[in-house]
């Protein structure tokens, strides 16, 4: 299973591009920047996109990768909880801020069919075995275990302090990496907790709940909080500890990791 980070950030700088995986070449776990990093003949073998909850940093890229492969080829299948759905319809594709690609170029033959996820009922696409696993965000949210060939690694996608993602985390047999948020710095711990997100502190806090001697990769980092977190990260001393590398791509399968430039 490859995984390749299109955007490893919670924001938007010139050097940082927003939250996006692309697995295999073809399925994308969210959607914070697929046209960014992508070329348009990248673009159009992408068939599938995992998204894990509606806030903009993992949805930005969806309209405009929508209107890159239109007409292209067959419709892009958009798997995600139902509350997800209702927001992606309601306030994206809503005719108003950008075309309805549901219904377009008809209701029959939609650019964009949306699939339903349930919390901890498996989908498998392309041979790669999604399990979502609800976290702790300010609206519904799914972290992800991911799963194929007997590589298996844990996606935390935005949370703040959680348990159950811990828990099948810990149950999973030779978990090959975990991918944990840690979005502000400690001196902003207020504005962490408001709004559901983790520090240093409180990330550090959540790997003891985590039964798996496996590599941490830190994602969706503040670009603003960039240097204050790696500082803060690095006074942890654990050397399991890694930032997640834009542009990188890191190979699983069965508790062998390799890391790739793509």
């Amino acid at each position: 299973m490859d995984i390749e980070v299109l955007g490893a950030y919670g924001g938007e700088s010139t050097e940082c591009r927003m939250t996006c995986l692309l697995i295999n070449g073809v399925i994308a776990l969210d959607a914070g920047s697929l046209t960014q990093a992508l070329s348009l003949e990248r673009q159009a073998k992408v068939h599938s996109i995992v998204l894990t909850h509606s806030h903009l940093d993992h949805t930005n890229s969806l309209p405009f990768f929508i209107e890159n492969i239109f007409d292209r080829r067959g419709p892009i299948n958009v798997y995600a909880s139902p509350t997800t759905i209702y927001a992606i319809r309601q306030h994206l594709f809503n005719n108003s801020t950008w075309p309805d690609f549901s219904r377009l170029p008809n209701h029959l033959l939609p650019s964009v069919k949306f699939h339903q996820l349930e919390a901890e009922v498996p989908v498998t696409i392309d041979g790669v075995r999604f399990t979502p696993i609800g976290v702790n965000h300010l609206v519904p949210t799914f972290g992800f275990l991911i799963e194929q060939d007997g590589g298996a690694v844990l996606w935390s996608s935005d949370t703040g302090p959680t348990v159950r993602l811990w828990e099948v985390g810990s149950l999973t047999p030779h978990l090959d990496a975990a991918f944990v948020e840690v979005s502000f710095d400690n001196s902003l711990q207020r504005v962490a907790d408001l709004s559901y997100h983790l520090t240093p502190r409180t990330m550090a806090a959540e790997l003891e709940k985590l039964d798996a001697d496996c590599p941490i990769l830190l994602h969706h980092m503040k670009p603003p909080c960039m240097p204050q977190i790696s500082e803060e990260v690095g006074a942890l001393g654990l050397p399991r500890l890694e930032f997640l590398r834009q542009g990188r791509t890191y190979s699983f399968a069965g508790r062998r990791v390799a890391h790739g430039v793509s």
